[in-house]
């Protein structure tokens, strides 16, 4: 249930919902309004039912009502109300998120796994190549020209051209084909971007062999790059954009 939702329902329940429950099951539905109060109680419960399972305690949800009907004994104030709840659902949220990300990973391990232990091999082979440098976190590079610039940070806006390929040439992606440089924030781009620029004065050109899990990992990109595909990307940096 999206947050605007849930917080739509609660107030409804605020208003309408029956804090005494035996007397709620057994009152008649005599008219219109007892019909429709009785029919958006139904609603709450659903909703409620189907967005808090166990961890829902159904007496405090009926006391809090009550509390604020009566005016007396409130225990939370009541300008923390909404910011408890949202807080709640996008921690719900984000749990069912890093779920789904989780399962999506598994499934594609277990049908590209071939793949990512080709695309491994690759790295591991290309380390020991003429020129070759690696970072910490498994990102190689080999510096084609060193310029004497200014190096961006992790934030900065940056231009280059760039010239994106598989490990076997296959192009997937080159402003230097298109003609036009491309400009970007490093905080936007896949993590070896990131890294990577943050290597290079303005004016280098430097050829990265970026490894899966610091390019789209699991998730892949397109039709040519599947899950788990090491990327090699030739840059060149030609600007950083109000670089102090």
């Amino acid at each position: 249930m999206k947050i605007g939702k849930i917080l739509s329902v609660f107030a409804i329940a605020l208003l309408v919902v029956s804090c005494n429950k035996n007397g709620a099951q057994n009152k008649p539905l005599n008219t219109e309004v007892d019909s429709l109060s009785y029919a958006i109680g139904m609603s709450v419960a659903q909703n409620v039912k189907g967005s808090f399972k166990e961890e829902f305690d159904h007496d405090l949800f009926y006391q809090g009502y009550k509390n604020v009907i009566d005016s007396a004994d409130i225990k939370i104030d009541q300008a923390l109300v909404q910011g408890i709840i949202r807080n709640y659902m996008q921690k719900q949220q984000q749990a069912m998120m890093e779920k789904q990300q989780e399962e999506a990973k598994k499934k594609a391990e277990e049908q590209f796994a071939d793949h990512k232990a080709a695309g491994e091999k690759l790295m591991a082979e290309n380390i020991s190549k003429e020129g070759v440098q690696s970072t910490e976190s498994g990102l190689q590079y080999i510096v084609l020209k060193e310029g004497d610039g200014a190096k961006p940070s992790a934030t900065d806006n940056v231009k280059v051209h760039y010239h994106g390929t598989l490990f076997d040439g296959t192009v997937f992606d080159s402003s230097v084909d298109r003609g036009e440089p491309i400009s970007f924030s490093l905080a936007g781009v896949i993590p070896g971007w990131t890294e990577g620029l943050q290597l290079m004065p303005v004016g280098s050109k430097y050829k990265f062999f970026i490894p899966q899990e610091l390019a789209y990992g699991h998730r892949g990109s397109g039709a040519k790059i599947k899950p788990f595909t090491p990327l090699v990307f030739e840059v060149e940096l030609l600007e950083i954009a109000d670089k102090k």
